[in-house]
Order: structure tokens, then sequence, then C-alpha cells
């Protein structure tokens, strides 16, 4: 029989087989003596059992041991080993579930990093404060603590999240034992069973071992980052250095070669062109305005953001991104000078700001001349307003490339304000246009060739405007047989009256100011002003034989009453409306308006004292 319970051990029989020898022997009528040394026999070797049982069990906790140390030794993903100590935890514990648990410095809590056999959402995403739960308790404490009956256990701080995360996961026993890194506790790993039962002091070292595994695992993982880290910062260093040293080369060349565009006496188009050849993409070059200078326009777009980012370029004194746009922009004095906007995804910064400041040097050098000019031409144009007739005025004109025979318009514009910016603007102006400029007070005078006072006027006065940001309102007059002085002052009144008239920020000569052009204008052009108003109906006469004139007299004469006016003609009213529709057709619809009206009225009191002879044709529309 003793040899039963050797067979049964050999073959690792469960311990209910051990019963079977001395249940055998009783129904074989054995006596008592030899049923007392089978239950001798077989105490011993369930001893025998129990101690192969627990060497094997040791064996294995050797082994997983001896494993995760390799895992460590060859650790590429700190996930992974985790994952791998947790699930021998498990395993080797023989328990439910397994995890792991690490500490948040930032929050001042531990939150779940690794669960093996967990089914709960909530329970995985667990957070446990410090001294909350068992496992608050262990990471507070740097001591392992277990229960084997949890939602019981009084020793434990319960939470209502805490309890309904366990409560959802099932657990009962659970077994808890500090991560340490030196006295310092980083974490917490765990064993847990879904039913009742206490924890062994083996089972409670085997799980502190692993924990110190994954403690040491952690710590690799985070030594070796911060080499990665340090590796990589390092190599970054190396290229951002090398980058930088080539960036500096290559804007060193770039603004050579702008340099020598500009000593070989280029422009801006020029130094925009050797922008864009190195850096690609389209450039705009802008004045202080926004208006392009060189290079191509759609490049600046019409993003109005433009305008922002060029007031933070030049605030921050470097180039501004906005989208695939690079905006850099220089002032002087803290007035905008110039402004450069790249269109390009990925461009030198460097390149695009040294640019800026030669575009921004060669607009300083043209200002330097122009005022240089200006002021010339500014002195010329007040010698010959202020002292008419002084010696050599001819010959200083002709110096400027000014021929004073030629037909000219004298034009003053009147402006509020930003009398620099309204100066520089008219110097400009002359130069472009071959013409004089000078500013007095609130207002600019500039001497241009043409022979429209009207029309210069109107786009002296819109430009300027423009330029101003506010309304500037322009008269003008042509100078007849050379008296400057004389137009001067007729342009003066032009614009005053043009303010007087509600038409501030408009532009016009005294022909084109009606009746009030007769009062101010120095020629007195009253057959002029005859025939501008009246001219359409005249000539329609001439053409026909009829008497629209006579008639439009009559009408105002009788108040504007049609019978009344047929009455002094002695025609029919009928007549009176039919002559009166064909006024309104070569007149328009506001002829009867009140100021025109007036015009009207003063061009036919003219007309009767023979002031004007009309021509035989104006109008050559249907009749």
């Amino acid at each position: 029989m003793v040899r039963r319970f050797l067979e049964l051990l050999a073959r690792e029989a469960s311990a209910v087989e051990f019963e079977g020898p001395i249940i055998e022997a009783r129904a074989a009528g054995a006596d008592p003596a030899e049923i007392e040394r089978l239950e001798l026999a077989k105490v011993e070797a369930l001893r025998v059992r129990q101690l192969l049982r627990r060497r094997a069990r040791r064996e294995a906790e050797l082994s997983a041991l001896f494993d995760t140390a390799g895992d460590l030794a060859a650790l590429r993903d700190l996930d992974a080993v985790l994952e791998a100590i947790v699930h021998r935890a498990r395993q080797l514990l023989g328990t439910d579930t397994a995890y792991l648990t690490l500490g948040d410095p930032e929050r001042g809590d531990t939150y779940m990093r690794v669960t093996d056999g967990s089914v709960s959402a909530a329970f995985q995403a667990l957070r446990l404060g410090m001294g909350d739960g068992l496992g608050g308790l262990v990471a507070q404490t740097a001591r392992p603590y277990s229960t084997a009956d949890y939602p019981a256990d009084s020793r434990f701080h319960h939470t209502g999240t805490i309890d309904s995360a366990v409560k959802e996961e099932g657990l009962v026993a659970i077994l808890g034992v500090p991560l340490r890194l030196g006295r310092r506790v980083i974490g917490v790993l765990f064993a847990a069973n879904r039913s009742a039962r206490p924890f062994l002091q083996e089972e409670e070292a085997l799980l502190a071992s692993l924990a110190a595994h994954a403690a040491v695992a952690i710590d690799n993982a985070r030594l070796l980052q911060e080499t990665r880290n340090a590796l990589d910062e390092l190599s970054q260093a190396h290229r951002t250095a090398r980058e930088h040293a080539a960036a500096v080369e290559r804007a060193a060349l770039a603004h050579d070669r702008m340099t020598s565009v500009v000593l070989r006496g280029g422009g801006i188009e020029n130094v925009a062109a050797v922008i864009t050849e190195v850096l690609g993409g389209t450039l705009a070059v802008l004045d202080d305005l926004g208006r392009p200078l060189a290079g191509d326009a759609d490049a600046a777009g019409t993003d109005p953001g433009v305008f922002e980012a060029a007031q933070a370029s030049r605030a921050l004194g470097r180039t501004v991104r906005r989208g695939e746009l690079l905006i850099a922009s220089v002032d002087v004095g803290g007035e905008p000078l110039c402004t450069l906007v790249l269109r390009s995804d990925d461009a030198d910064e460097r390149i695009l700001e040294r640019g800026a400041q030669v575009c921004a040097l060669l607009l300083l050098f043209r200002r330097s001349v122009a005022e240089a000019e200006g002021r010339v031409r500014g002195e010329l144009l007040d010698d010959l307003i202020s002292r008419p007739g002084s010696p050599g005025l001819a010959d200083r004109a002709r110096r400027l490339g000014l021929d004073l025979d030629t037909p000219h318009v004298l034009i003053v514009a009147r402006h509020e304000g930003q009398r620099e910016r309204a100066a520089f603007w008219a110097s400009s102006q002359a130069a472009i246009r071959h013409g004089l400029a000078a500013a007095r007070g609130e207002e600019v005078v500039l001497l241009l060739p043409g022979d429209d006072p009207g029309g210069i006027a109107r786009r002296i006065a819109a430009e300027l405007t423009a330029s101003l940001g506010q309304p500037a309102t322009a008269g003008a007059a042509v100078p007849r047989n050379g008296e400057v002085t004389a137009a001067y002052r007729e342009a003066q009144r032009c614009a005053q009256a043009l303010v007087a008239l509600g038409r501030a920020g408009d532009g016009a000569g005294a022909a084109e100011l009606g009746f009030v052009g007769l009062l101010i204008g120095d020629g007195q052009d009253v057959p002029g002003f005859v025939d501008s108003v009246l001219g359409p109906v005249s000539g329609y006469d001439a053409r026909r034989g009829t008497a629209l004139v006579d008639t439009l007299a009559a009408y105002f004469a009788a108040g504007g009453s049609p019978s009344r006016t047929a009455e002094a003609m002695h025609i029919h009213v009928n007549t009176v409306t039919q002559r009166l529709d064909r006024i309104a057709k070569l007149l328009g619809d506001s002829w009867q308006e009140p100021e025109r009206a007036l015009e009207l009225q003063l061009a036919l009191r003219l007309h009767r004292l023979g002031h004007t002879t009309f021509p035989q044709s104006v109008e050559n529309g249907p009749i």
C-alpha cells in the first residue's frame, strides 16, 4: 500500500486520490493497525506532495523573475515590460486580476497604467487619491497592504468612486505592494480576486519582487528616454547650428547681390528681382500706403490682415508670417516706409528682412533727392506767384525742364493737417508730371502742364484725398499771358467756393462752377457760361426753327405755370406742355430743381442782354 502512495506522488495526483488506498484496505477487511499505518503513510505522502508543489511553485516564481530580469535587460518598450510583469503576477499568484498604478506628480494622485484580467472600463480608468482606498494607502505609506474582503474592511478610507469601480469589477480580496525607487514611491502593484480569501506571506513577497522589477523597468525607461532626448537635442542643436550657419552665409551672399545691384544704379524693381530669384515665390513691394512699387502686386492679395501683419512686423523688427505670406515692413521715425510681401511656403526670413532694409534705403535716397528737387521747384513757384516779372524766372524753369510758354494749369489743393505728407505728395507729383509744387500753410499749389483745369483739379483732389485719407479740395485756373499770380487767386477762390457749396473733396475750375464761376473767375466767360447752360436748347432752336428758349423764358416768368405761359405766348397750353417735354429731354429731368433753375434763369437773362451768340449745332440726338 505504501507503494501506492509513491505512485500517486509520481503522477502528481490530487489530494482526494490519496484516500483511495485506505478505502480499499477497509473494504478488504484490514485490521485497525493496518488502517492506522496507512493513515500515517497518507499524511506523510501529502506532506511530501505539498513540499513538491511548493518547490515547483518556487521554481516557477524564480523562472518568472529570471524572465522579467531578461526583459529588463532587453528593454525596448516600457508598456510591454509592465504588461508582462502584471500578467506574470496574475499567473504566479493565481488571482483573477492584477493591475499596476503609477503616481501623477502634477495631480498628486495615482492612475491606472496596466491591467490584466480586468473587465470594467470604469475600473481601468480609476484614479486613487493619496490615502484613499487600499492602493492610496500603499502609495502614501510605502508599505504593502492586503485584505480578504475589501468592501467590508474598515481599515481603508472608502470613497464612492473607488468602491463603485471595485464593485463593478467584482473584486473582494486585494493585495497591493509599493513600487519604490529609493525612498520614493512611484506606484503600486496589485493582485486581486473576485472571492474572499487571505493572501499568504509568500504571495506578498513574490508580488514585492515583481514590483521591484517593475520599478527598475520604469527607472530604466526613464533614463533611456532621457538619454534619447539628450541625444536628440544634441543632434537637433548640431543641425540647427549647421542650418543657421548656412542661412547666415546665404543671407550674406543675397545681401551682397542686392548691394551690388544698388551700387550699379539699380532700383527697387531690381532688388525685388534678386529677392525673388533667391527665395522663389512671388514678391510685392508696397509703399507706406500699401500701393505696389515693384514686383507682382497680386502677391499681396486683398487680405486686410496684411496691414495688421505689417504693423506687427514694424513693431517687432522682424518678419511676420500670415498663412503662406511672409511680411517684412520697415519704418523711419515711427512712420511706415515700405513693406515686402512674399508669397511662399518656406523661405529665409533673414533675406526678406535684408531686402526690406535695402528697399527702404533706396526709398530714403529717392525721398532725399525728391525733397531737394522739390525745394528748388517750390522756390520757383513761390517766386512766380509772389514776385511775377522777376528776372531769370524763365531760365530757372527751363533748367528744371519746364517751358512756361506752353499751356499750364495752376491748382490750389486745400487740406486739413498732415502738411508734411501733403507737401511730399505734391512734390512727387510735380517731379513725375514735369511741373512745379509748393506748400503754403493748409494748401499745396501745383503748376502742371495741361489745358483742362476742371479735369486736372478733379484728378488732383481724388489722388490727394486717397494719399491723406481725408478730403482734399482742389481749385484750378489757367494762367493767362503768364499771369500765375492771378491764376493762383482764381484757383484759391474755386477751392473756397467748392467747400462753401458742400463739395469738399472735389475739384473744379471756374467753368465747372456755373454762375458761381462767373463771380469768382477773373476771365468772366459769360458766353461760355450761357452756352454750357442753354446750349442744348438753343442748338435745337437753331436747327429746327423752334422757340424753346423763348418758351423756357416765358415759363419761368409765369412762375412755372403752363397755362399762364400759354396766355403770355398766345399759344395753346398743349403746345406749351409739348415744348416743356422737349426741353426736359434736352436738359434732363433735373432742370426744374432750384439750383439748376437758377442757373437757367441767369443764363436766359444774360442771353436777352445780348452777351452771347449761340452755336448753330449743339445737340445731335434725336429730335
